[in-house]
């Protein structure tokens, strides 16, 4: 598939979600918040919330900060924030990989759950750096390999088509943010379990989260009646006594900073 069209399905799937986005966000705020202690204390600082989707904790950065400015690649989201959010904030509908912003202009980048999404973390961690002023800090949080286990080796156990996006793991992170030109000075990885009714509720909430593009997906649309309902009964593998359904994110916060030139 080009890029192109990735990008758009992938703006798509979080624009039809925007309305319902902070309803089915409680990963989203459990992650954001974690991020909030490495914030600096300075409030004369120029901010971007990078895939900052409806602007929950862009509202936040702008209490804190002087220019806040908040990007995303979908335009219902933004208009979603803008409908919503401080009026100090500075809106940006673009592309990850190509920031409307001039070299070393950024103090600090904000991204809370979205750089998973990106297929080539090399490239974006470039232009981050390209925007970033030296000394300038990379906040973030994603998920890595690990996560959504249960349901990944639900699918495995029906077919071999791909249904889990693929995480990168600890060490790949390590790689592509520790180069001559930035390090990451530190991080931290935590399991969060969250409780579902059952499966159908937690797919529910994964398109909420626009967590529903697989790259790679051999067939397209949704899996036939059948194959769901085997899966639902392999997910009942990982039920607990109480009935609920649980399902693991492993979440990866990281703190980088760019080095002097």
């Amino acid at each position: 598939m080009p890029e192109k069209k990735k990008l758009y399905n992938i703006a798509r799937s979080f624009g039809s979600a925007s309305e319902s986005y902070d309803i089915s966000a409680r990963l989203q705020r459990y992650s954001g918040k974690n991020l909030m202690p490495w914030l600096p204390n300075r409030n004369d600082l120029t901010v971007l919330d990078l895939g900052c989707g409806t602007g929950f904790f862009t509202d936040i950065l702008a209490t804190r900060y002087q220019q806040v400015i908040g990007l995303d690649i979908s335009s219902k989201m933004l208009n979603f924030s803008k409908s919503n959010r401080s009026d100090d904030i500075f809106w940006v509908e673009a592309n990850a990989y190509k920031l409307p912003f001039a070299d070393q202009s950024i103090d600090l980048i904000y991204s809370n759950l979205m750089i998973q999404w990106c297929e080539s973390l090399v490239s974006l961690k470039k232009e981050i750096n390209r925007v970033l002023k030296p000394g300038g800090l990379f906040i973030f949080s994603t998920l890595v390999d690990g996560t959504l286990f249960e349901l990944k080796s639900s699918w495995g156990q029906v077919d071999d088509d791909k249904h889990v996006i693929d995480f990168k793991n600890e060490s790949e992170l390590e790689l592509i943010f520790n180069t001559e030109d930035s390090k990451l000075i530190d991080y931290s990885i935590r399991d969060i379990v969250l409780e579902y009714e059952n499966v159908l509720h937690l797919a529910k909430e994964l398109k909420g989260l626009g967590a529903n593009q697989v790259p790679t997906k051999q067939s397209k649309g949704l899996a036939g009646k059948d194959k769901w309902k085997k899966m639902m009964q392999c997910y009942q593998d990982f039920l607990e006594p109480s009935g609920i359904y649980p399902a693991t994110y492993k979440v990866f916060s990281g703190l980088m900073v760019k080095l002097n030139d």
